[in-house]
């Protein structure tokens, strides 16, 4: 698989930063999350927006859609959950129960369920078929923000900044930690949900066996450790991308751990990043308000 970093449109239309972006699971469009309070949902593969969603009051940091295409839920500011129905653009449920920001959220259990994570250190549950606007599970384990969360299938992991990545056996009812020692931006799951990337803030990526919690690799070469940023891994599972503060995307090769390219994707910093689930194309996100789609 050829290395995405050849500009194919650049996607305007926030006002202010873009904090955010997530292809949907098919990787058929994509949706940003802005600092200037809504979500848009743009065509990546052809270069236009679809459609603009408005109703949270203060900045969307997160965004995910679930597994059919036809909802997806939002976080951010406002210390609630959004859960909107893509096609109409209407809300459809509101979750609260956050005491502070929600810096991710993430579908989990067939889609039934949303699990978020934020600056009140906490990771909490939501039944998506409950008329309950309140959280079915809260896990307060942790000493700082809650960064990121992801789901591999009956567990949800989750990384912060203090420094620990955490695995809740949700039907065990059972929590593991592991202590990476620097605080944890970003999570990303390798395809086969075995192994979990952690973009630390000391400019290393960390890869580590999910299950056992074992480091198998550690990739460096790039600047990262003042504000959030993504990473991802492209769809052959070969390579580990990661962004720098000086603008720059990189690739690592995912065994070797080498770095094998760079590319100077924004003047500022590259906020977020998506890999497409199975072609060749990769997304950016900019503090300049940008989203930019590479091949």
């Amino acid at each position: 698989m050829s290395l995405p970093s050849n500009l194919v449109f650049n996607l305007t239309g926030h006002e202010g930063p873009v904090l955010n972006v997530r292809f949907n699971p098919k990787g058929t469009y994509c949706i940003s999350c802005g600092k200037d309070r809504t979500l848009r949902l743009w065509n990546p593969h052809k270069g236009f927006d679809i459609k603009v969603y408005k109703g949270h009051g203060y900045e969307v940091r997160d965004v995910s859609v679930s597994t059919d295409n036809s909802q997806m839920a939002s976080a951010g500011g406002d210390r609630q959950l959004f859960l909107w129905d893509v096609a109409s653009g209407n809300v459809i449920r509101k979750f609260r129960g956050h005491d502070a920001r929600i810096n991710t959220v993430v579908h989990a259990a067939s889609d039934e369920v949303l699990v978020s994570g934020g600056h009140d250190q906490c990771v909490k549950m939501w039944d998506c078929r409950s008329r309950s606007i309140d959280p079915i599970q809260t896990m307060r384990q942790f000493k700082d923000d809650v960064t990121s969360v992801l789901s591999v299938g009956p567990a949800i992991l989750a990384g912060s900044v203090d420094g620990s990545l955490r695995r809740f056996d949700v039907r065990m009812g059972r929590a593991y930690s592991d202590e990476l020692h620097h605080p944890i931006a970003e999570l990303a799951l390798t395809h086969d949900g075995l192994c979990v990337l952690a973009a630390c803030l000391d400019s290393c990526l960390r890869l580590l066996d999910v299950q056992a919690g074992e480091l198998l690799a550690s990739y460096r070469g790039h600047t990262h450790s003042n504000v959030r940023m993504g990473c991802a891994l492209l769809a052959d599972d070969q390579h580990v991308v990661g962004c720098s503060e000086d603008g720059r995307v990189c690739y690592w090769e995912l065994v070797d751990a080498d770095l094998v390219h760079s590319f100077q994707a924004n003047e500022s910093v590259v906020c977020g990043v998506a890999a497409h689930p199975t072609e060749s194309c990769l997304l950016t996100c900019s503090v300049d308000g940008t989203v930019k789609v590479w091949r």
